[in-house]
């Protein structure tokens, strides 16, 4: 008990500390996170009843995560960019419903593809923006 305690300590302090951009990097991990869980839940044998209640959970996350980076977009700034990163996560939420609904695999194997390729492109782009000293975790190490 006393280590779940210490490591909600760490993700508490990793949050108040980290950069923006380190923040939605957070972000697309905890999406991508929860999009393994929900996928690992599928393949249990239908008999186990916990099984829809883990995917169910695991979506509405993932489902709550895009609809925080879409909500942090700034069009003023970013333009024609932010305007179609809005349009990708609608279609990644409208994914994620279909899924959920209709309790298939194949359109959260989706989605998860498509954040992976998002989370990798903003690591990268941190990383360059830090340079050599940038933190482990952001050129994906960790």
């Amino acid at each position: 008990m006393l280590a779940q305690g210490y490591a909600r300590t760490y993700r508490t302090n990793a949050v108040l500390t980290a950069s923006p951009g380190q923040l939605v990097l957070m972000l697309y991990d905890g999406a991508l996170k929860a999009l393994a869980i929900a996928q690992a839940a599928f393949e249990r044998p239908e008999e186990d009843f916990h099984r829809i209640e883990i995917i169910n959970a695991q979506i509405l996350k993932a489902q709550a995560i895009i609809n925080e980076l879409q909500s942090g977009l700034n069009f003023e700034v970013g333009g024609e960019f932010a305007r179609t990163m809005h349009r990708l996560y609608d279609y990644h939420y409208r994914r994620l419903l279909e899924a959920n609904l209709r309790k298939q695999v194949g359109p959260v194997v989706e989605v998860e593809r498509l954040l992976r390729e998002l989370r990798d492109a903003w690591a990268e782009m941190l990383g360059k923006q830090e340079g050599p000293a940038a933190p482990e975790r952001v050129r994906g190490v960790a």
